[in-house]
């Protein structure tokens, strides 16, 4: 590609974080590259954030890790001397750092505004000797074009106050692409926005993203957990009240709508809104009326952004009544669905568990360990109730109870009973890797059930789910995957 073409694709980008992904892309593209990262210099931090990272294909955003000189690497030993790097074999170079995963090969050039480097391009490879020469001139070529973009953008940075938004990893399956597309729809708007899915599967960064990255993102991101409060006092919490409205009422308290006013508010679990309060958060979201809680005083005008949060099923609650399908309806006007960890954790686990790693390392201040292979493999095996939040919990766990590398015993122990009673059960050969048993362990249980279940609910799906403790979109994905036909009555797929 040449500069003139590489100048119109950075040019046609409409904001950072596109900008950010057109260069990784090219470079990608370029030197035929799966990983890869963007580094730009802060002076605040005296050190390399990165800006874009992209790891066997996942765009993994970190945008609180700094790479400063207390840990160089080969990323800023090209900044400092604003040379470009060629490392075919990782195992010999006294400048590279492990960071998220081992590579073997590197090639980085410094981008450079007025002769002076303002960050770096860098891709890697897990073979040796993956680049050469050439594809150091075709990154020099790409960064020159780049930087006076990357110089803008890091200027408009500058002007606008940090944000602290979320790590976010970045098309990890069919399903957290559909995620992402509707972030990216939604964001901009002011629509309420309903997030589903099970416990621990991010809904609330994803609730961060939205807020983030709409034009809201300098007014307050206000979050209230509708489960963690007392039902009678959530009115209080919510909308205010004044002093003497009830007994212990000592003093006026402002509410959470008047406190994210020009914002967003974030209510998760709010399948456990009671529903005499349904009705008074529903003229809220519609006419931007609220009213503390004993107050004699004419409503109050807000103007706040819902995003809503549940593992329920809304839509079910309020065909039985127990939730009013006018604020349900209100609620969805956009919607989505996050998957569980285990239906995308198969070649993805490795890279989510190295972010989580590092972040556990940064948090307490230790050296990042590696993961052994005996631990990956546990890791892998197990099907994470717990979802996305159990899996960093367990690496954080293994970090601080790991030396220089994270075995199988440093997992929390169910980890480790559970691939136990996997080998245990399933009389393994000497040849089986655990997630060969267990599914050859699974299989056929997990059949047997599902045709049970879905019989004894002459074919409601919904019905079905809600019995199983799972949304109905898995269930239908954990059909198909047995073979398994929904009907009055339920066949093999032939």
């Amino acid at each position: 590609m040449d500069q003139g073409s590489i100048d119109k694709e950075l040019h046609d980008a409409q904001n950072f974080e596109a900008l950010d992904k057109k260069i990784m892309q090219i470079a990608q593209a370029s030197t035929g590259a799966r990983n890869g990262a963007l580094f730009l210099w802060d002076p605040e931090a005296d050190g390399l954030t990165i800006a874009h990272h992209v790891v066997k294909g996942l765009t993994v955003t970190l945008p609180h890790t700094v790479i400063r000189r207390d840990k160089p690497g080969i990323a800023l030993w090209v900044y400092d001397h604003n040379q470009a790097y060629l490392c075919p074999d990782t195992r010999n170079d006294p400048n590279y750092t492990r960071y998220l995963q081992d590579v073997r090969s590197i090639a980085a050039v410094p981008i450079c505004y007025q002769r002076r480097p303002i960050g770096v391009i860098s891709v890697s490879s897990s073979r040796p000797d993956a680049f050469h020469k050439g594809d150091l001139e075709s990154l020099a070529e790409i960064a020159s074009s780049a930087a006076k973009f990357v110089r803008r953008a890091q200027l408009e940075r500058a002007s606008i106050e940090r944000t602290g938004r979320p790590y976010l990893i970045k098309g990890l399956s069919k399903q957290w692409l559909e995620v992402e597309r509707r972030i990216e729809m939604a964001s901009p708007t002011n629509a309420p926005v309903l997030i589903h899915g099970e416990s621990g599967t991010g809904k609330d960064l994803v609730a961060s993203a939205i807020h983030f990255n709409s034009a809201r993102s300098e007014k307050p991101l206000v979050t209230v957990n509708c489960a963690a409060i007392p039902e009678n006092m959530l009115e209080s919490i919510l909308f205010g009240h004044v002093k003497g409205a009830f007994t212990g009422a000592s003093f006026n308290k402002i509410g959470e709508f008047t406190k994210a006013d020009g914002g967003t508010l974030f209510l998760d679990e709010v399948g456990e809104l009671p529903l005499l309060l349904q009705a008074k958060v529903l003229r809220a979201v519609e006419q931007g009326e609220v009213q503390a809680l004993g107050s004699n005083s004419a409503s109050e005008h807000v103007d706040v952004r819902l995003v809503c949060a549940t593992n329920r099923d809304l839509e079910r609650m309020a065909a039985e009544g127990t939730f009013r399908a006018d604020l349900y309806y209100r609620l969805s006007v956009m919607s989505m669905e996050l998957p569980p960890l285990r239906s995308y954790k198969e070649g993805n686990l490795e890279v989510l568990a190295n972010v989580f790693l590092q972040q556990a390392a940064q948090k307490h201040n230790i050296p990042p360990p590696k993961i052994s292979t005996s631990a990956l493999s546990v890791l892998e095996n197990y099907q994470y109730p717990g979802n996305v939040r159990e899996l960093k919990n367990a690496i954080e766990h293994a970090v601080i109870m790991a030396g220089d590398e994270i075995e199988a015993k440093d997992l929390p122990n169910r980890f480790v009973m559970h691939a136990d009673s996997l080998a245990e059960s399933g009389n393994a050969a000497p040849n089986q890797n655990l997630q060969e048993l267990r599914e050859q362990w699974l299989a056929p249980l997990e059949k047997r059930y599902l045709s049970n279940l879905l019989e004894a609910c002459e074919g409601n799906v919904r019905k079905a789910a809600a019995i199983a403790g799972i949304n109905h979109v898995t269930l239908y994905r954990l059909l198909k995957k047995r073979g398994l036909s929904v009907g009055r009555q339920v066949r093999d797929i032939d």
